[in-house]
């Protein structure tokens, strides 16, 4: 967003975000004390959460968009990437097979079934 990470650009996100979406119960930062300075300033400083793990779910939600978005880097045109990741997350869905949790012998026969039915589903 800026270039620093200081108490004027926290009190611009904080500002923008709060026009769009409102008061917030409470609001989960990392332990930066621009966050802390914006949000007495603004008058949240009481609904602010600095912890070691309350972000975590926030973070963690976005992992599966970042493995499509490093694939995604490489499109120029909007349309394609647009059909590219209409199919991507099915297709790679299909065939994860999370190979540490099964045995070798399982995971080939999961495999060859994935791959069998990926086979019929392309001579359709």
């Amino acid at each position: 967003m800026t270039k620093r990470r200081d108490r004027k650009a926290a009190l611009k996100f904080l500002r923008k975000s709060m026009k769009r979406y409102g008061q917030p119960e409470s609001i989960v930062t990392d332990k930066l004390r621009s966050y802390g300075a914006a949000m007495r300033v603004v008058g949240n400083g009481s609904r602010q959460e600095t912890g070691r793990w309350l972000n975590n779910r926030a973070e963690n939600s976005h992992l599966p968009f970042r493995r499509r978005e490093r694939a995604m880097l490489r499109f120029r045109q909007m349309r394609c990437l647009q059909k590219f990741a209409a199919v991507h997350s099915s297709v790679r869905n299909h065939f994860n097979q999370e190979r540490a949790l099964y045995s070798r012998d399982n995971f080939k026969l999961n495999r060859t079934a994935a791959l069998a039915e990926w086979r019929e589903l392309g001579a359709a």
